[in-house]
């Protein structure tokens, strides 16, 4: 929505300032002075937050102290005004209104003594507004008719009275069309944004950027642009926010690292066509059916969660999939042979499901002992590490024993590393304490 106002007897700017800021104390107000757009006092605070741009302080006639002041190029109103919008501040655009009538209204004010009016224009832009649509139509609403003054020449003065009699008597129509024309104009002549990086697929990443949150303004998050796609934006880590706002962080890596599955490859997309073959542990098995599905069960513990669902072969099975494994699926740069290996390996006794797993380093694999427990009749394993002593035994599941036993698709060494290695660490750290303390005590 756009008003105007008249402010009679206007010396300065900070007075239309003070002035609008009565009538509008929630909006940022935003004045063009010449190649320049200028904010002043808290006004200009805020600014410098949200669009990372230099605070100054200047001095102005009849004021006591410095005031505050930033200001950026008229040409960056594109970029820095929906940043304005995003972070929740309500913006007023002010622009000096100069016309043939007011010009002249001022020339015979000023022969005859009178004070002059000047005319401030506020256009009041509501956030979440639609900055693009919002300038066409205040362009061909406002935007007078420009002549080229190097084609004015001296001409009669009855032909000069008769041609600005003609265009007194102008259709408004007419002027808008002309306005409609020019825009289209500079619509064509326009040239597309640079891509502020690309993919490995050749897509042009633009409109990367930090805003501040709106409900909470102590979070922050950061989006961009994929080929005029929106992406959905991500909550910024503290450091990555104060690396960026230094500038020590660029786009390229905040896209690496918010949107990681983004800039990678595409697998072809047949490779999600089913059935399809995928190695198992006995042979070739048929990958039946693999998709996500969101667990609707209250009962259970991962109620609301995305999960994965597979049939290999006989075999059914789900499991909660990580964010990271979920962006992969749905941007298509791994594929269901590597999805599944990875959150169903160890059901599916795949050996390389295993190969994760180590034991560390000073561990005596001779010392590992997988057995059941006479007890309870469940197989468990346990390590003896002589003097640095000897682990609790863990039961296995039975995934891992068919794994270890049946297929042979894990070793000793591997179930060990699986269930013990936090166990075996303290074993580690506790004697190499005990060699310190006896070392020390030497000395």
């Amino acid at each position: 929505m756009a008003k105007k106002a008249e402010l009679e007897n206007v010396p300065d700017v900070l007075e239309q300032f003070n002035a609008l800021k009565q009538k509008h104390p929630d909006a940022m107000l935003l004045f063009r002075k010449g190649d320049f757009y200028e904010m002043y006092r808290e006004d200009a605070v805020k600014a410098a937050t949200v669009l990372a741009i230099t605070q100054t302080s200047r001095t102005f006639p009849g004021e006591k102290e410095p005031v505050k002041f930033a200001s950026f190029p008229y040409h960056a109103l594109d970029v820095y005004l929906p940043k304005l919008i995003r972070s929740g501040q309500r913006v007023a655009i002010c622009d000096q209104l100069e016309t043939p009538k007011l010009k002249k209204e001022e020339q015979t004010k000023q022969k005859t003594g009178e004070k002059t009016k000047v005319k401030v224009k506020e256009e009041i832009i509501p956030n979440n507004t639609d900055m693009a649509k919002k300038k066409k139509e205040q362009a061909v609403q406002d935007k007078p008719v420009q002549t080229d003054p190097n084609e004015v020449k001296e001409k009669p003065a009855r032909q000069k009275n008769t041609e600005q009699k003609a265009a007194a008597e102008q259709k408004p129509e007419a002027k808008a069309d002309a306005n409609v024309e020019q825009q289209a104009g500079a619509k064509k002549e326009r040239k597309p944004r640079e891509p502020q990086m690309v993919t490995a697929d050749g897509c042009k990443v633009t409109h990367g950027h930090a805003y501040q949150g709106k409900d909470n303004p102590e979070e922050w998050y950061f989006t961009a642009k994929i080929d005029g796609q929106q992406l959905k934006p991500q909550k910024m880590d503290a450091a990555d926010l104060a690396a960026y706002q230094k500038k020590e962080l660029t786009i390229p890596q905040l896209m690496e690292r918010y949107y990681p599955t983004k800039l990678m490859p595409k697998v072809p997309e047949d490779t999600y066509r089913f059935p399809r073959q995928m190695e198992g542990a006995e042979g070739s098995v048929a990958i039946e059916k693999f998709n996500v599905y969101k667990e609707k069960d209250e009962q259970r513990p991962d109620f609301g969660r995305y999960k994965f669902y597979a049939q290999v072969g006989d075999a059914r099975m789900s499991a909660v999939a990580s964010r990271q494994d979920l962006n992969a699926y749905f941007d298509r740069v791994m594929t269901p042979n590597q999805l599944i290996e990875k959150n169903f390996g160890e059901r599916l006794h795949l050996k390389s499901a295993y190969e994760k797993y180590r034991l560390p380093e000073g561990v005596d694999p001779k010392g590992i002992r997988v057995a059941k427990d006479h007890t309870d009749n469940k197989w468990k394993v346990y390590v003896d590490m002589g003097d640095k002593g000897k682990t609790a035994k863990h039961e296995i599941s039975f995934d891992d024993g068919y794994s270890l036993f049946k297929t042979h698709t894990a070793t000793r060494e591997q179930i060990a590393a699986k269930y013990l290695t936090p166990e075996i660490n303290g074993l580690l750290s506790a004697q190499t304490a005990k060699l310190e303390k006896s070392n020390s005590m030497k000395m």
